[in-house]
C-alpha cells in the first residue's frame, strides 16, 4: 500500500517505522526536519518538509494517488484538516486521525472520520484493568452503534460455560485470550482464570454485559 503519514512524532515514526518493515511504500511529511531522526535505519520511505494541510507537499508525498493516509500530529485541529481534505479532495480510501479530545474525536467518528482518541483510550485501558466489571469498549465502529468490548474475565466465572453471557442480538462472544493464545471455538468454551473475553456489544446493552459478568453461580 501506499502510505502517507503526517506527523512523526513518537506515533508517527513508530508507525512509519513499522509499516516500512512491513513492504508498504511510506512518506512521512512533517514541518521539522528534525522530526525525522525519529526514523530508524530501517525506514525505506520518503520524508518531506512540509505541511499536512498544504496542497503542494501532499500531492509530492502522493496524496493524489494514496491508499491511506494518518493524521498523527500533536495538533487536534491540524489532524482533522488533513484527514478531511484526504477524503474530501483527494477521495483517499483509508484516512484515520489522531484526537486528544474525546468529545470532538466522538462528532467527527459519527460523520464518518475514524478518529483515535488517545486519551479516551487510555482512561479506559486502566479503568478496565482496575475494575474489571465495568464493560468498556475497545473499539466502536464509525456509526457508534457496535462495541468490542474486552474483558478480564470476573472470579465467579472460572468454571462456568462462556456461552452464558451471550443475548441474541445484542451481545456475543467473539474470542477468548487465554495465556497469550486467542481461541474463537467459544461455543462450549468453559472460562479459565485469566482469560480475556472479546464481546461484541450493540450499543446501549452495555449493562446487560455488566449484569451478566456480576452474576453469581445460581
Amino acid at each position: 500500500m501506499d502510505v502517507v503519514i503526517i506527523g512523526c512524532g513518537r506515533v508517527g515514526s513508530g508507525l512509519a517505522n513499522a509499516l516500512s518493515n512491513e513492504g508498504h511504500n511510506v512518506v512521512v511529511l512533517d514541518k521539522s526536519s528534525r522530526a525525522f531522526r525519529r526514523l530508524s535505519s530501517s525506514f525505506q520511505g520518503r520524508t518531506i518538509v512540509g505541511s499536512g494541510f498544504d496542497r503542494d507537499s501532499l500531492e509530492d508525498a502522493g496524496a493524489t494517488s494514496a491508499d491511506a493516509l494518518a493524521a498523527v500530529t500533536s495538533g487536534d485541529n491540524s489532524n482533522i484538516l488533513c484527514a478531511r481534505i484526504a477524503r474530501e479532495n483527494y477521495k483517499i480510501p483509508q484516512v484515520v486521525a489522531r484526537i486528544y479530545d474525546p468529545r470532538r474525536a466522538e462528532i467527527y467518528q459519527r460523520l464518518g472520520i475514524p478518529t483515535v482518541a488517545t486519551v479516551t483510550w487510555t482512561i479506559d485501558q486502566v479503568r478496565r484493568w482496575l475494575i474489571p466489571s465495568k464493560a468498556t469498549a475497545s473499539w466502536t465502529d464509525a456509526s457508534a452503534t457496535l462495541h468490542v468490548v474486552e474483558q478480564p474475565l470476573p472470579p465467579q466465572w472460572a468454571g462456568r460455560k462462556l456461552s452464558g453471557l451471550e443475548i441474541p442480538g445484542k451481545i456475543k462472544l467473539i474470542g477468548v485470550n487465554r495465556a497469550g493464545v486467542v481461541r474463537l471455538d467459544t461455543q462450549d468454551l468453559v472460562g479459565q482464570e485469566r482469560d480475556l473475553l472479546q464481546l461484541a456489544v450493540l450499543a446501549g446493552s452495555e449493562e446487560d454485559l455488566v449484569h451478566h459478568l456480576e452474576s453469581s453461580i445460581s
